[in-house]
């Protein structure tokens, strides 16, 4: 199965702050903040959310097609994904912006201020899929992950116009987003990823309801932090699967695009939305527990033993002939 995920690819700096944010909040004041946290440590990482799940899938074996826009310091960055066995064939280069970039602070408690520059993101909107499906032969799926609100508008559309499955992943972008655009993302789609506060949002914004939303996706999935996750179908049984536990914790920022690139990978590999589900979890936990959202190492012996501490030794046998190809 060929996948080509749509999204941002960015620079992240990440900053922990020894405190808790809620400290330094005054409850009838918050019309004028003006706060400064100083934070005792600070990791350069390569990231963006279409670029974080391309990652995942190329370390599980797959060539996934990274479509976006960068600017032109991208070629190392670059080099590292192809080295996992990324496409970057179809990004865009930028000869004036600069590659985004996420600016995050965390508390201790997993709180977390960002900011986004968008830089040369914005020129996403410029990116026909017709010769990214032309170059590659074809893909199977589309994951239009958050992007520049054009192009995810765009790549959603074309996938319709060309007969391409697509996976709507609005996540960070829903604030941006008006009724119709959001509407436009969810309609027709093969399946939808949101987090907790994000399937809410996501009602709100689109002005549907649970009911209506299922009517519109094939899988509606959503994670839920330290409680698991829950994929929901209409007329259907919602299937429930508790986290995987983490032996320690230690950057939250990526969690979700490593659920997405194991949950995708199953799929892809034939399993059933539980089994799915469990192996995306594992995937999720070993990304919280580093530090930056591609740090993590998705190796074949350790996602097995994962699987089988978290749910049981039956759980890792769907995946071991899958996994036992990969070095």
């Amino acid at each position: 199965m060929r996948i080509a995920v749509s999204g941002s690819i960015a620079m992240d700096h990440l900053m922990v702050f020894p405190g808790r944010f809620a400290d330094q909040l005054v409850p009838d004041r918050l019309d004028r903040v003006s706060l400064s946290f100083l934070a005792d440590t600070l990791h350069i990482r390569p990231g963006g959310v279409a670029a974080n799940i391309a990652h995942g899938l190329g370390q599980l074996g797959f060539s996934p097609v990274l479509i976006g826009a960068v600017g032109s310091d991208f070629e190392p960055y670059r080099v590292l994904l192809k080295e996992q066995g990324v496409d970057t064939e179809s990004v865009r280069i930028s000869p004036e912006l600069h590659t985004a970039r996420f600016v995050c602070t965390t508390d201790i408690e997993q709180n977390q201020i960002a900011t986004f520059y968008t830089g040369a993101m914005a020129e996403a909107r410029h990116i026909p899929l017709a010769p990214v499906l032309a170059r590659t032969g074809g893909v199977d799926l589309v994951l239009v992950s958050p992007n520049d609100p054009e192009a995810m508008l765009r790549h959603t559309r074309e996938c319709h116009e060309l007969g391409v499955p697509v996976a709507a992943d609005p996540s960070q972008q829903l604030a941006r987003l008006d009724r119709d655009q959001v509407r436009a993302l969810i309609d027709h789609s093969r399946m939808l990823f949101t987090n907790e506060y994000e399937s809410v949002l996501l009602q709100e914004r689109s002005g549907w309801t649970q009911e209506q939303i299922l009517g519109r996706t094939g899988l509606w999935i959503t994670t839920l932090g330290a409680a698991g996750s829950r994929i929901r179908r209409a007329g259907r049984t919602t299937v429930e699967v508790p986290a995987a536990p983490a032996r320690t914790v230690a950057d939250p920022t990526g969690v979700g695009d490593a659920y997405r690139a194991g949950f995708l990978a199953a799929l892809a590999w034939g399993e059933d939305l539980r089994e799915a589900a469990r192996f995306a979890s594992v995937t999720a936990v070993l990304a919280l527990e580093s530090v930056g959202t591609q740090e993590h190492a998705l190796r074949p012996a350790e996602l097995l033993s994962r699987l089988a501490e978290a749910y049981g030794p039956a759980a890792a046998d769907p995946f071991t002939d899958r996994l036992a190809v990969r070095p």
